[in-house]
């Protein structure tokens, strides 16, 4: 397995796990409610009582713990030291003494590692394969997690070609140059968000969107920003990719929510 830590202070990986321990000082319980939804939603589940759900990089573990709030057996992993600490961290708040919530350090990389899981009721890996510089053996190895009749629930950087380029380039200067990081965030924050705060304070509703965001998986508006202009290493996948592969191995989409421009793009695959 590589180092993780090696790696970082390399340039060649961003500090996912740091940026998730900011993220934990600004949880609150609504942002957890809204993960707890969001599952729900994507899965059609009321609930997740008697189920077994493997978070394949966990990051800050919000959605383990919602997954556990939701009745399941959880088993977490990241490659990242500091994202397995995050984990563990709302595990001791919230289940301290919880022997259905396990948590370690791994990669989806490793097919040995992810063999010795075994088989899992929902396997769950949201925008996570993508930053492990080999997409398609990361997803080779998760299909193999899911149960007969199981689910999958991937999100998955969406490709535009020339553009998911120039962002792999930008990723990859904003981890190797230190210096550049402040004006690489100032650039995403204008690319993403200055049109809608110009618009918003033009119609008196300053930040609406901004303060809204929870509404979406319970999560941060500055953090996934840091998060996505620092997410390195980087790849993309086309819908039809995504689809053609898992159907390759036994799978039939469930649902799927696709997305202009560069976010994820969100799948629900059944095992057949």
């Amino acid at each position: 397995m590589h180092d993780a830590c090696r790696e970082i202070r390399e340039g060649e990986r961003f500090a996912f796990g740091k940026n998730w321990s900011r993220f934990l000082r600004v949880l609150t319980e609504d942002r957890i409610k809204e993960a707890q939804n969001s599952l729900q939603d994507m899965l059609e589940l009321d609930n997740l009582t008697g189920k077994s759900f493997l978070d394949i990089g966990s990051g800050s573990g919000l959605f383990s713990l919602a997954a556990r709030r939701l009745g399941a057996k959880v088993h977490s992993f990241d490659y990242d030291h500091q994202s397995v600490a995050c984990t563990r961290e709302l595990k001791t708040r919230f289940f301290p003494e919880d022997q259905t919530w396990t948590i370690e350090q791994g990669s989806v990389l490793d097919a040995g590692y992810l063999e010795g899981l075994g088989e899992w009721d929902i396997v769950y890996s949201w925008g996570v394969l993508h930053h492990t510089g080999d997409l398609w053996k990361a997803m080779g190895n998760v299909v193999h997690a899911v149960k007969k009749d199981g689910l999958l629930f991937l999100a998955i950087y969406n490709d535009e070609g020339y553009k998911s380029a120039r962002w792999a380039r930008i990723k990859r200067l904003y981890n190797q140059k230190y210096w550049t990081r402040p004006f690489l965030l100032t650039y995403g924050f204008l690319h993403f968000w200055g049109r809608t705060f110009l618009n918003e304070f033009l119609t008196m509703r300053p930040m609406a969107s901004w303060r809204a965001y929870i509404k979406s998986r319970g999560m941060s508006p500055w953090h996934d920003l840091v998060d996505w202009m620092g997410g390195w290493p980087y790849e993309a996948a086309t819908p039809d990719a995504v689809f053609y592969f898992c159907r390759g191995h036994g799978f039939t989409l469930q649902r799927l929510i696709t997305r202009q421009g560069t976010g994820n793009n969100e799948y629900v695959f059944r095992k057949l």
